[in-house]
């Protein structure tokens, strides 16, 4: 009966980065029904197909119920059936005997894209194990513009969405599909209602096209030469704020100087962006009061985020919206533990000098190590061997640049550990795979360390299967084994107490509040300047000489050169239905969108002779892959759309689910890096396509032991 269902208010997670308000219906420790919580903080009652979906995570006869450990040669996908106290003491004893031989620096851990606590609590594991070596997908996510906000103005300009801006520009931003870190399109949806206006900067034709005044179909990869037109315009047409400028700036007449040769006719051309619309558009967004720019995760998939990133930055600072209600704020965090005191930062000093980033000579402040450096470590020992690897939330054979390769890291690792819901591809690959318990299952913190302003409590609601422990209860446990044992807690639940405490709070207390928000605090460098060496707003770099950085932003030419053996250019998008490479298991979900699908234009169609639902070969120089053709207008004629994340749980671990398939990192390349970042080229990338000659529905490949075979 409807009165037997318990409603528990909480968020979402794990799905994407989270923060929808949540109102979770359960009967009989089984979650019945899942709805937008109208209270939300962030939704406002909003939700979307993968938060409705979210359940059925838990409930799926493949989900991973014991640990497990490897019995044949590693890829075979023949496994054991183990308890916990062997699977924590063989990855203790394996870990441990790697730190003997090749000290601490030899073990990385790794994580992917789910932010609630378990994230810190690796690095706090790392920490405390010795290794500097954490690796992310920072240098293709979110690092890029905080680190370089943190250079350029002293904080991360996040898009302020809780107070009314006159215009908002989406630059890469598909925020009803994706809704990104916390930006969720349910508050931009109801400013439109009241007459916000709205520009769209993005190379496909996304919904809310519809919605807006202006909309610039970008070639992708030129997102830096297009603000530099944007910086033209306003510099030369004295659009800008002439007392924050003055008052607040260091550098401008050199970056007024440097941006005259970004005239819009040669940005135009540059960007396919028309001239006279470049124009228009750098004039509205400099006479709005105020403006603010949603910036998406694209901007930071090509070897230019760093000039992409301060560009925009510049644009944000001399037009008078950074800073202020309804712009581009710094959010201000609750009153909660800080992220160094919780992950134990005091105890690796070195960590900047020891870990693998620095020999490459990255931005300072980053602390995680890029993908790509990971491997090489691996693969060529530089800047030293690399032989252990504890991974957990990531899918790394799906998730870093050429694909290929990380498998080829994957085997020549001494021992991996995966802990995960779900047999991935990655998890096939693994010695120990652990299983996890997920949201819903597990008291846990949403937003902490993101750099939003707020946290977001997450209670547990229903129990999780008797052997799946949450992924702070592993690492707590593990970290007994291989740290010293004091420095971790008898019940992993008192990290969430650490957490917000300094608030005067209990854990069981917060979640009764629901969330915490740090002050909203506006134009606060009329106090105290900006968090940067000259105090101000650093539109010319005054460290780039020490850190041997560019001082100011450039276009240096286009993330690959075109080639006429691959005419078309290649980029790619996140699907609304799956969070990266996860949750194609989910029926629910996988109904709703079956099939990798490649969006072609009409006319490059009907020019390859590609009918709509026919398999299309796509190729570039370090790969290819089959996708399913979808004919639309929503992209240029000269670009396809490929899906990111494919590969095929209905699969089996022997082949680790058809990974080579359909997968987009075959068609990537980690050889070229953006200096500052780590960061490959995953969009704006030459290639080619066919109808596919193999006849049949697409058929995962076997593996080949070499991680060569191809397609």
């Amino acid at each position: 009966m409807k009165d037997d269902i318990r409603w528990v208010k909480t968020h979402c997670a794990r799905m994407d980065h989270g923060g929808c308000g949540l109102l979770v219906g359960v009967k009989d420790n089984k979650i019945v029904k899942v709805k937008g919580d109208p209270d939300g903080f962030l939704n406002k009652g909003y939700i979307c197909p993968k938060g409705v979906a979210s359940p059925d995570r838990l409930t799926h006869p493949d989900r991973l119920k014991y640990p497990l450990k490897r019995a044949g040669k590693r890829g075979e996908g023949k496994w054991e059936r183990i308890s916990w106290d062997e699977a924590l003491q063989y990855t203790a004893e394996s870990l441990n005997k790697i730190k003997e031989e090749y000290g601490a620096r030899g073990v990385a851990f790794g994580v992917g894209m789910p932010k609630g606590l378990e994230h810190f609590v690796l690095i706090r594991l790392a920490n405390l194990f010795g290794s500097p070596n954490v690796i992310a997908s920072q240098d293709v996510c979110h690092a890029p513009r905080e680190i370089t906000g943190i250079h350029t103005c002293g904080f991360y300009p996040v898009a302020d969405f809780h107070q009314k801006s006159k215009l908002v520009i989406l630059w890469g931003s598909n925020i009803t599909s994706t809704n990104e870190e916390g930006e969720i399109c349910s508050l931009l949806l109801e400013q439109l209602k009241q007459g916000t206006e709205l520009v769209v900067i993005d190379p496909r034709k996304i919904d809310l096209v519809d919605k807006s005044k202006k909309w610039l179909q970008i070639r992708p990869g030129t997102d830096n030469a297009l603000a530099l037109g944007f910086l033209n315009v306003i510099i030369g047409e004295s659009l800008y704020d002439r007392e924050f400028v003055e008052k607040w700036t260091h550098g401008f007449e050199d970056l007024a100087e440097h941006v005259k040769q970004y005239t819009p006719e040669k940005v135009s051309g540059i960007t396919w962006v028309p001239a006279d619309l470049i124009r228009e558009t750098a004039k509205l967004y400099a006479t709005s009061k105020p403006a603010v720019i949603q910036w998406g995760n694209p901007i930071e998939h090509n070897t230019h985020t760093f000039d992409t990133v301060r560009a925009l930055i510049c644009l944000m600072a001399i037009t008078g919206n950074l800073d202020v209600a309804g712009g581009n704020v710094a959010a201000h965090d609750p009153k909660i533990m800080g992220l160094g005191p919780f992950v134990r930062a005091d105890l690796i000093p070195d960590k900047r000098k020891e870990m693998i980033s620095a020999y490459h000579r990255v931005i300072p402040r980053l602390m995680t190590v890029a993908p790509s450096f990971f491997k090489k470590a691996v693969l060529e020992g530089v800047p030293y061997p690399v032989k252990g690897f504890y991974a957990m939330c990531s899918n790394p054979m799906l998730s870093y640049a050429d694909s290929r390769q990380t498998c080829e890291a994957l085997m020549r690792l001494d021992f991996v550990a995966v802990a995960d819901l779900f047999m991935t591809p990655t998890a096939a690959m693994a010695d120990i795979v652990l299983p996890v318990a997920s949201q819903f299952e597990i008291n846990d913190i949403g937003h902490y360390g993101i750099g939003h302003g707020f946290i977001v409590a997450r209670p547990k609601v229903v129990d999780p299967p008797e052997e799946c422990w949450p992924d702070m209860k592993i690492m707590n446990e593990l970290g007994k084994l291989i740290s010293p044992p004091d420095l971790w807690h008898d019940d992993y639940e008192e990290f969430l107490e650490d957490i917000v405490r300094p608030a005067g709070l209990t854990y069981s207390r917060f979640v009764e509040k629901g969330y915490l928000k740090g002050p909203d605090r506006f134009k606060s460098y009329e106090e105290k300047g900006f968090r940067t060496p000259t105090g101000k707003v650093e539109l010319k770099l005054s460290t780039a000489e020490k850190f041997g950085l560019k001082p100011l932003p450039e276009f240096g030419g286009l993330p690959e050169d075109d080639d006429p053996e691959y005419p078309l250019l290649l980029t790619s998008s996140k699907s609304r239905y799956y969070l990266h490479s996860s949750y194609r298991w989910i029926e629910k979900l996988r109904k709703m969108r079956p099939h990798p699908k490649v969006e072609i234009h009409p006319e490059t169609a009907k020019k390859y002779s590609i009918n709509e639902g026919d398999e299309v070969i796509i190729e570039t120089r370090n790969g290819k892959i089959t996708q399913v053709a979808t004919l639309t207008d929503t992209v240029d004629p000269r670009i396809i759309n490929a899906s990111h994340g494919w590969w095929f749980p209905e699969g089996s671990p022997e082949t680790q689910y058809g990974w080579k398939e359909s997968n987009l990192n075959m068609l990537t390349s980690a050889g070229k890096l953006g200096k500052e970042y780590g960061t490959p080229n995953l969009k704006g990338i030459g290639c080619r396509i066919s109808g596919k000659v193999l006849a049949g529905k697409m058929e995962a490949l076997k593996y080949t032991g070499s991680c060569k075979g191809a397609l």
